[in-house]
């Protein structure tokens, strides 16, 4: 959640069913946001989570992945979108599309049929998945999807929104050093305690804020919410809700993890395809930069209500106080 797709980007999956020829209207990627579709073994659609996702049933249903997170000129999912994304197409009935499309959010304009030629080639047993964190925070992006299908299921990866902003900092600082500092950044005047939320590592992290927006469309029983945290300590036990939620079997399993020390988060063993083990890249697992505790705390505070708000009406509480 920061879309998830997110970013900064906050970080919805998303997996949306892809539509056929009598039923064009129901073309869709997961997180964050990623979009899944199922489609006959011919190019088709993929809503974005991060990400929307799309999968295609017989009734045409769509599964759209959100990621909570997204960036103004950069979807940069803070929040497991990528992750997610790389974990799901470990599973035999799932194909992702490696790039964000953006489709939702920039590219719409070029029409469904640009985006059903982005998607890699499926059988009919297969979703398709796609990555967009922005969507999550992209306030045409769910109007857009429902247009699509309305019968989309988002998949949304949030983390602590402090946790997060900070991540978010610490990846730009890598590529712009001279950008002002996290705490510049984070408030209009710190010692009255005001937040800057124009800032979008800020903004992105009010999930209830972003959250009514697809409310408005989608109900809750089609949002899937993945935990940022748990993704790390337990990711066999959170792709095991992601694979429930797609309707697909548990084949994502404990067997497929292991601990990476060094990056600080789970990377996939080698596969029958692949000699090696897959960790995400360079960029992820980077060591965030140190920021005054005080500034931590009056983040905490601005954050406490939205989090509360968020958990109130998502039916779970992920512990971010």
């Amino acid at each position: 959640g920061k879309e998830l797709r997110s970013t900064a980007s906050a970080r919805p999956l998303s997996c949306p069913r892809r539509p056929t020829a009598r039923s064009p209207t129901h073309r869709a990627r997961v997180p964050a946001a990623v979009p899944c579709a199922r489609a006959a073994p011919s190019r088709g659609a993929a809503p974005s989570l991060c990400l929307p996702a799309r999968r295609r049933t017989s009734s045409g249903a769509a599964v759209t992945l959100l990621a909570g997170q997204k960036r103004l000129h950069q979807a940069r999912p803070k929040g497991g979108t990528r992750a997610v994304l790389e974990f799901i197409r470990v599973h035999p009935d799932v194909r992702a599309l490696g790039t964000e499309p953006h489709f939702f959010d920039r590219n719409y304009d070029r029409g469904l049929e640009w985006y059903r030629s982005l998607m890699p080639r499926t059988l009919d047993s297969q979703i398709t998945v796609e990555k967009t964190p922005s969507y999550f925070v992209t306030k045409e992006a769910p109007r857009r999807i429902f247009n699509m299908s309305r019968d989309t299921k988002l998949i949304v990866v949030v983390r602590n929104p402090v946790t997060r902003a900070i991540s978010d900092y610490t990846q730009t600082l890598s590529k712009k050093p001279d950008i002002p500092t996290f705490e510049g950044l984070s408030f209009r005047n710190r010692s009255l305690g005001l937040v800057d939320t124009s800032w979008n590592a800020i903004r992105i992290g009010m999930y209830a804020v972003h959250l009514q927006s697809w409310l408005q469309y989608f109900p809750l029983s089609q949002i899937h919410f993945v935990s940022g945290e748990k993704l790390i300590t337990d990711p066999a036990g959170e792709m095991g809700k992601v694979q429930d939620f797609l309707g697909i079997k548990r084949v994502i399993t404990d067997k497929h993890f292991y601990f990476n020390k060094t990056k600080g988060f789970p990377c996939l063993k080698k596969t029958e395809s692949s000699s090696l083990p897959r960790c995400l890249g360079k960029s992820k697992g980077r060591t965030h930069v140190q920021i005054d505790p005080e500034v931590i705390e009056q983040l905490r505070d601005f954050y406490r209500p939205y989090n509360i708000k968020f958990y109130e009406t998502v039916g779970q509480d992920f512990r971010w106080e």
